[in-house]
């Protein structure tokens, strides 16, 4: 069976690039227990806003290599991103809503691997994608002219902001997370 995401292994350095990028491949109890050594070293409020600034950043650079890579704009783009997510087992992502000229968008998390390694676990355990979503739909809306900043890329710059609104680790048959537009300063 080929794998569903392009993998390519240097065979003089071993460092492995999906479209040219490079990537890890690690065990999902190895990435969770770091995870959560880290969150209880930090604190899951100051952890999450950690992690949604560097996955905010993170997504958006992604969207960018990734729509010069594929010839892809606008919402291609987005959806590669959640194809991508799904491939690489993360969980299964897919929109439930979404509307790019106005930056709002409802993403559905079917068997999060944050929720499937820690079955017991109740509360919002998939924090960790919010800053994701929302980097990505700045991008989007950043490359298509609906906002007054361009290929900013960092937080400072963001026209939305993401919440995980439903998590499958509390009682959901999936998680849920809401992008939104940021009020415009005026």
């Amino acid at each position: 069976m080929q794998p569903l995401v392009p993998i390519e292994v240097d065979e003089e350095t071993g460092v492995w690039t999906t479209d040219g990028l490079p990537m890890l491949y690690v065990p999902r109890h190895f990435f969770t227990n770091n995870h959560l050594a880290v969150e209880d070293a930090l604190g899951q409020q100051k952890y999450a806003e950690i992690l949604y600034d560097a996955g905010y950043k993170s997504a958006y650079f992604w969207c960018e290599k990734e729509a010069e890579k594929h010839q892809l704009t606008g919402m291609a783009v987005f959806d590669h991103y959640l194809k991508r997510l799904s491939q690489r087992g993360w969980g299964l992502f897919s929109f439930e809503s979404v509307d790019p000229v106005t930056g709002s968008a409802e993403i559905k998390l079917e068997y999060s691997s944050f929720v499937l390694a820690q079955p017991d676990k109740p509360g919002k355990l998939c924090y960790m994608f919010a800053g994701w979503f929302a980097g990505a739909m700045d991008w989007v809306t950043q490359e298509k002219g609906h906002s007054a900043h361009t290929n900013c890329g960092e937080v400072s710059c963001a026209e939305t902001y993401c919440t995980e609104s439903q998590c499958g680790a509390s009682g959901n048959s999936h998680c849920i997370f809401s992008v939104t537009p940021l009020a415009k300063k005026a």
